[in-house]
C-alpha cells in the first residue's frame, strides 16, 4: 500500500511536469529560426486548423496548395538576382553588336549599375530577356543559367545566390510540406530561369515553379525536337499577372500565400488568397534588417497598407527571425 502510494506520488508528479513544459518545447521545433511571437504561433495555428479533421477550419489535403513568391520572399533580392544573370547576357549580346553599348538599358546594364536593376520591374526585366534570348533552346537557357549559379557572387555577401535562402522560410515550406500542402513558387522572376534551382534549393519541383515566360515554339530541328525562344513576352507574372498565371497553372485558389514589400508585386496574389470562402493565410515579408541583411520600403508603403487593410501576417525580419540565412553560409 505505501509502495503504490509512492507510485501514485511519483505517477503525479511526473504529470505535473509534463503539464508544465509547453508542448511545443517536448518535440523539435519546425520553425527554429522563428523568434517564438504572435506571426511564428499565426502560422502554427492555421496548419494546426487546416489540418485537423473535425476542426471548423479543416481543409481537404488536395486543396492545401500555398503559393511564395521567390525574390525577396524566399531569398534576397537586393540585387534582383535574374538582373545579375542578365548583365552577364548583356556583356555576350554586345560582343556581337557593339553598338548596343551604347543603348538604353543594355548601357546601364553593362556599367553594372545595379541599382537601375533593381528599380527595373519584372516586365523591363522581361524585355532585356527577350533581346538577349531570342532563339535558344530551353537547354542552352537552362545551361547558361547553370554555368551563372556557380560562378556569381552576391556583390556584398561574396556567396552563391543559392547560398542566400532564408532560413526561417526554407523551413516554413518543410513544415508546410510535412502537413500535406503543395508549395509552389509564383513569381515574377523567369520560369525557367527559377526551374533551374527551384528543387535543390526549395525542395519545390520545376513543373510547380510558376513565373513569367517569353513565347515559344516547336522547332522538329530535323528531327531533334526543341523549344526555341521568342523576342516576345508571352506572360508577367507579376502584380494582376500572379492570380492569373496561377489560374492556368494550378487550378486552385491558395490557401497560403507569402510575398514580400517591394514593389507592390504581390499584393494581388495575397489579396486573392485572403478573399474566398475559406479565408486564407497570407503572410508579407518586410525587409527591416539592415544590420543582417537590407532594409528598404515601397515609395507609398501600398503592400503594408494593403496589410492592414486585409489583415495579413506581417513578418518583421529584424523581430521575428533568429538568422536570416542557414548555418554556415
Amino acid at each position: 500500500m505505501r509502495n503504490g502510494s509512492a507510485g501514485s506520488v511519483c505517477l503525479l508528479w511526473a504529470l505535473t511536469l509534463l503539464v508544465a513544459v509547453p508542448v511545443q518545447a517536448l518535440a523539435a521545433d519546425p520553425l527554429r529560426s522563428w523568434n517564438d511571437g504572435p506571426v511564428k504561433q499565426s502560422i502554427i495555428d492555421f496548419v494546426t486548423r487546416s489540418t485537423t479533421e473535425g476542426s471548423p477550419g479543416f481543409i481537404p489535403p488536395e486543396e492545401r496548395i500555398a503559393t511564395f513568391d521567390n525574390d525577396g520572399t524566399l531569398w534576397q533580392e537586393q540585387p534582383v538576382v535574374q538582373g545579375a544573370f542578365l548583365k552577364e547576357q548583356v556583356k555576350a549580346l554586345v560582343k556581337e553588336d557593339a553598338s548596343l553599348a551604347l543603348k538604353q538599358p543594355f548601357k546601364a546594364v553593362l556599367e553594372g549599375d545595379l541599382a537601375l536593376l533593381s528599380t527595373m520591374d519584372e516586365p523591363e526585366l522581361m524585355a532585356l530577356f527577350a533581346a538577349t534570348h531570342k532563339g535558344k533552346t530551353q537547354e542552352e537557357f537552362a545551361a547558361e543559367a547553370r554555368t551563372f549559379f556557380k560562378t556569381a557572387r552576391h556583390p556584398k555577401f561574396g556567396v552563391p545566390y543559392t547560398q542566400l535562402a532564408y532560413a526561417p522560410m526554407l523551413e516554413l515550406l518543410q513544415y508546410l510540406r510535412a502537413h500535406g500542402f503543395q508549395t509552389w513558387i509564383s513569381s515574377g522572376g523567369g520560369t525557367d530561369f527559377m526551374r533551374v534551382i527551384s528543387e535543390d534549393t526549395y525542395g519545390i519541383p520545376p513543373q510547380q515553379v510558376i513565373g513569367s515566360d517569353l513565347k515559344e515554339h516547336f522547332d522538329d530541328q530535323g528531327g531533334h525536337p526543341v523549344l526555341r525562344r521568342e523576342a516576345k513576352v508571352d506572360h508577367i507574372n507579376d502584380k494582376a499577372g500572379k492570380p492569373v498565371g496561377i489560374g492556368q497553372h494550378i487550378g486552385r485558389r491558395p490557401v497560403f500565400a507569402a510575398g514580400n514589400v517591394r514593389s507592390g508585386g504581390d499584393i494581388q496574389m495575397l489579396q486573392y488568397t485572403k478573399e474566398q470562402p475559406r479565408a486564407g493565410f497570407t503572410l508579407l515579408i518586410n525587409h527591416d534588417d539592415a544590420q543582417r541583411e537590407f532594409a528598404y520600403q515601397e515609395k507609398n508603403d501600398a503592400s503594408l497598407k494593403a496589410a492592414r487593410a486585409g489583415g495579413w501576417t506581417v513578418v518583421s525580419m529584424r523581430q521575428d527571425w533568429k538568422r536570416i540565412f542557414p548555418e554556415g553560409r
